[in-house]
């Protein structure tokens, strides 16, 4: 098939081997984009024979049933994505009933078969190694095992990455949760850090109110038992979301 999309990669070393020529490889993620930045690029691509406002208030009914229905139990497949429902934890005997505090409901999406023909037209330019190895991997929820999706407040939250040890006398050094909606930051207070090392984090999740965050981490960390003179950011290149508090 004909190359339609180019995807930007850096390759970083993999913390997971021994082997110091392994390297696993991160996309250079561009900017999350929103149902409104999708439907107005899809107007302005030609696409669309609707206005972009139009199929943005068609979109957000669609998830709102497609959410609704998906609550009551059933699958969707729209073909570009199967979204399902599904109840995670250990049942200690065939008797036991859901435990909202053993048991999570969650949803799964899987990439549909239209998507995996769009994925047939993509070039992969890898850019080399990174100049740095100070970067942040995965987010797990420990309270539902979510990836890189959920936060549950007063909760632990792991982040694995590189090079992400909070160290360092700059007041700024820490680990911060940036609300998308208004730009405010909320950051982890340090006896908080519960787990403090080079590759892996492991922090409680702060009283965040349900919205999307940007994970940053500030540190003057660099390895070798030496501090940076001045503090630098990873910031996580994808957008977690609080519930709100009575959603499934």
């Amino acid at each position: 098939m004909a190359v339609l999309h180019t995807i930007k990669a850096w390759l970083y070393e993999n913390l997971l081997t021994d082997d110091p020529n392994d390297y696993t490889a991160r996309v250079s993620a561009e900017r999350a984009l929103s149902t409104r930045d999708i439907c107005q690029s899809a107007a302005d691509r030609g696409g669309a024979d609707v206005s972009a406002s139009a199929m943005e208030h068609a979109v957000e009914l669609f998830h709102k049933e497609m959410g609704y229905r998906l609550c009551d139990g059933f699958s969707v497949n729209t073909g570009w994505y199967n979204a399902s429902m599904h109840i995670k934890g250990v049942f200690n005997s065939p008797a036991e009933g859901f435990d909202p505090e053993k048991h999570t409901i969650a949803v799964e999406l899987h990439q549909g078969v239209e998507l995996r023909k769009e994925l047939n037209m993509v070039s992969v330019s890898v850019l080399g190694k990174a100049e740095s190895n100070f970067f942040i991997a995965q987010v797990v929820d420990m309270r539902t095992g979510s990836v890189n999706d959920l936060l549950t407040p007063g909760r632990n939250a792991r982040i694995t990455g590189g090079k992400l040890k909070v160290e360092g006398a700059d007041p700024s050094c820490g680990v911060y949760f940036v609300n998308e909606a208004d730009g405010s930051r909320v950051k982890v207070d340090e006896e908080d850090i519960v787990e403090n090392q080079n590759a892996r984090l492991l922090i409680v999740i702060p009283a965040l109110a349900s919205g999307t965050y940007r994970l940053e981490v500030t540190t003057q960390y660099m390895g070798g038992g030496k501090l940076l003179k001045a503090p630098r950011t990873a910031v996580f290149d994808r957008l977690l979301t609080v519930a709100e508090p009575n959603a499934p």
